[in-house]
């Protein structure tokens, strides 16, 4: 927030006072919880652990909306707190229906709380969660190559400054190349915060659109493609150990099934939208890209186009990124394991007494792995199909309800319907905005660590 106040104070702009004052809140309630909590037992156990991770992303949005709330620019507290929460949790969904008219400190610190909330969820997911052996970091700590405390380093706060390093490093890095191809450093700056994070987030209403311009598309679509990769792969490639990369399964099936996407729709808009072979490639590589790592930016209206593309594409809200990525989604690492276990569940029924173990990098996966990304699968779809109900009674219609339902627990950012990206999330009822922000938290924090916390026998002594 203060970064954001001084952002305020160059452009001279009208949200600075706001800022500080919001600033001055949030360090005067750190202030007194750190007074309160002084003589309060040092000991973090599995369950405390779960409640710091339920209620971080909640407390950070609750002080992270003031800034939109105090100013006016967001006068009304649950779309401040719905705009918040989408930001923290790299969700990208906006109730904001005049981007542009927000003063440069206000998206300065939109497109901050982005990338702190990317960077969150990886340190999270390969440095803390493994630590307390719960969730789907199980997945990463058995089975994905480094996303484990002691691949990287053996102390967690060592893994958490690398992978805080190779994060700062792709983002600068796209600052230049963006502010190379002609975007102004503002705008270069608060997009590759937002890139890295898979959040989406952009200065302009129009999103990437706003810049008819191939080689940013380009450098953008790189960097999605960059973020929703396992960030420890990040770290190997830093270190030109590209045989390591290659070597891993999950992202050489997050490279084919990218590059299929891209090609089947590239040929459709080709044909049915009169375009060029470049710029029908370029058109489905970043809506591609864009969807499958849950960025969120759009360059199209890819509800405009022929259903079967459209169709297409509503498969990758579901995919997802890698696992230990800033994407959202089921995670391709999962969506993996279900496919072969399917398949070979069909050769234990033809050999029944043959042991035939679901394999992935050439190591046979643990049964409760498997029995975890089964759980979470189910419960994933079951939580999208109790969710239509309860938004159509909001009054949405089902492509609407569906798209906005699907987008905010995958963490995507555009839907389908009335939320498509064309479209926002401001004619939805304060009810249904604070259901899909809870939708939000359940995708980003992968719906064990929060669901544990809501189990009666989770307070039980």
């Amino acid at each position: 927030m203060f970064l954001s106040t001084i952002v305020g104070v160059i452009y001279e702009d009208e949200a600075t006072i706001s800022l500080f004052i919001s600033t001055s809140i949030t360090v005067s309630a750190g202030i007194l919880m750190m007074v309160l909590g002084r003589n309060a037992k040092k000991d973090i156990g599995k369950r405390e652990g779960y409640i710091i991770v339920a209620l971080t992303w909640v407390v950070c949005s609750v002080f992270g909306m003031l800034p939109f709330y105090i100013g006016g620019a967001i006068p009304n507290i649950t779309d401040a707190f719905f705009e918040t929460m989408s930001g923290f949790t790299t969700t990208g969904s906006s109730i904001l229906n005049d981007i542009e008219a927000l003063p440069h400190s206000l998206l300065f610190w939109r497109s901050i709380i982005q990338w702190i909330g990317g960077m969150g969820i990886i340190v999270l997911t390969l440095a803390i969660l493994p630590a307390l052996g719960f969730g789907g970091s199980s997945l990463f700590a058995a089975e994905v190559p480094g996303p484990t405390p002691d691949r990287l380093r053996p102390k967690i706060t060592a893994t958490a400054k690398r992978l805080w390093v190779i994060y700062l490093a792709l983002t600068l890095t796209e600052t230049v190349l963006l502010r190379i191809g002609g975007m102004g450093w503002f705008d270069s700056l608060c997009h590759s915060f937002t890139t890295m994070a898979t959040g989406g987030y952009s200065t302009k209403q129009a999103s990437v659109g706003y810049w008819d311009n191939p080689f940013i598309q380009y450098v953008i679509i790189a960097f999605m493609f960059l973020a929703g990769m396992n960030f420890t792969m990040s770290y190997f490639m830093a270190h030109f150990n590209f045989k390591k990369v290659w070597s891993n399964e999950e992202f050489r099936w997050y490279t084919y099934i990218t590059l299929g996407f891209v090609l089947v729709i590239s040929v459709g808009i080709y044909f049915s939208q009169n375009l060029g072979i470049e710029e029908s490639f370029r058109v489905a590589a970043f809506q591609v890209v864009s969807l499958i790592t849950t960025t969120g930016y759009a360059t199209a209206d890819y509800l405009l186009w022929i259903p079967f593309l459209s169709s297409l594409l509503v498969i990758l809200f579901f995919i997802g990124g890698s696992a230990g990525s800033t994407g959202g989604g089921i995670k391709v690492m999962r969506v993996l394991i279900l496919v072969k276990d399917s398949f070979f569940e069909l050769k234990r029924i033809l050999h029944p007494r043959a042991v035939i173990p679901t394999r992935c990098n050439g190591t046979a996966i643990h049964a409760d792995i498997v029995n975890n990304v089964l759980t979470f699968a189910l419960i994933y779809i079951m939580i999208i199909i109790i969710s239509i109900p309860v938004m159509s009674a909001v009054g949405l219609d089902f492509d609407s309800a569906f798209g906005a339902i699907i987008t905010s627990i995958g963490n995507v950012g555009p839907g389908l319907g009335s939320v498509g990206p064309a479209e926002n999330f401001a004619h939805i009822p304060a009810f249904g905005k604070w259901y899909l922000s809870f939708l939000m938290l359940l995708g980003r924090l992968e719906i064990f660590t929060v669901l544990v916390v809501l189990t009666p026998n989770f307070w039980k002594q």
